[in-house]
């Protein structure tokens, strides 16, 4: 994205079901004596943070894309804990970190193959790779939102989940080309129960819409929300609550002894 899209007061709204699989990642990783940790598209710091108590680490990094997450995410720096500005799908600092963490984020970014590659490289012999992405884009809300950006732009930005997510086992392949011998990948559906059908259109405003807000402009971002939530309604029945049905893949992997 050319422009910083995020808002992190509209990502919180659903704070406690975004979490949920954040803590799930977490509880794969085995046991690490005071780590040195990066957190890969760490949003505001607040989980970023939080993990690094959790682990007793020595040192995290948190890196992320976005200035006004970044900015929000100062709140919880310190001394061992502490945040930049970065493209996370370039990022590599060979053999420093016994655990590289990432929690939806990876699917923002293509060819995961060589991004997995560089985040592997870039662990200590022995080191953790943990990493969740959504694996959503048969669902209503991405065939919605494509459809509708279809309509209003000549050059509608691709769904990156669709264009970027791999299968689970393409994954386990990866992981193991990369040298991790031991590993966990998964997909699980994390059943929500949201006030109403509506507060659907709110959890995507704050990830998967926020593609169109630049090039759609603010008088276009608002028209076009209104007709997602149109179509959404429309579609699946307003209905109070609703059951929202979300499938994530969790994948973690240790190399070995000798390093990858």
């Amino acid at each position: 994205m050319t422009t910083d899209a995020w808002d992190p007061s509209q990502y919180n709204r659903f704070a406690d079901e975004r979490e949920q699989p954040f803590w799930d990642l977490a509880r794969l990783l085995q046991p690490i004596d005071r780590p040195a940790i990066v957190d890969l598209g760490c949003g505001d710091g607040r989980l970023t943070a939080a993990l690094h108590a959790h682990i007793g680490a020595r040192s995290t990094l948190g890196v992320d894309s976005s200035p006004s997450m970044i900015d929000g995410a100062t709140a919880h720096a310190t001394d061992s804990v502490t945040f930049e500005l970065g493209d996370i799908a370039a990022w590599e600092q060979p053999s420093s970190y016994d655990l590289v963490f990432a929690n939806a984020s990876l699917q923002w970014v293509p060819d995961h193959a060589r991004v997995l590659g560089l985040w592997v490289r870039s662990l200590k012999p022995g080191g953790q790779i943990a990493v969740q992405v959504p694996s959503n884009a048969d669902q209503a809300t991405h065939r919605i939102a494509a459809e509708l950006g279809a309509e209003l732009l000549a050059e509608p930005p691709p769904d990156p989940v669709a264009h970027n997510v791999l299968p689970p086992e393409v994954y386990a392949r990866l992981l193991d080309d990369l040298g991790c011998s031991d590993q966990h990948v998964r997909l699980q559906v994390y059943a929500h129960h949201l006030p109403s059908t509506t507060d659907v259109v709110e959890w995507v405003k704050g990830t998967m819409l926020t593609r169109f807000k630049a090039p759609l402009g603010p008088d276009g971002w608002d028209d076009f929300v209104e007709r997602f939530r149109q179509r959404l309604v429309e579609e699946l029945g307003e209905r109070s609550p609703y059951f929202f049905p979300f499938k994530r893949v969790l994948l973690w992997g240790r190399v070995g002894p000798s390093g990858p």
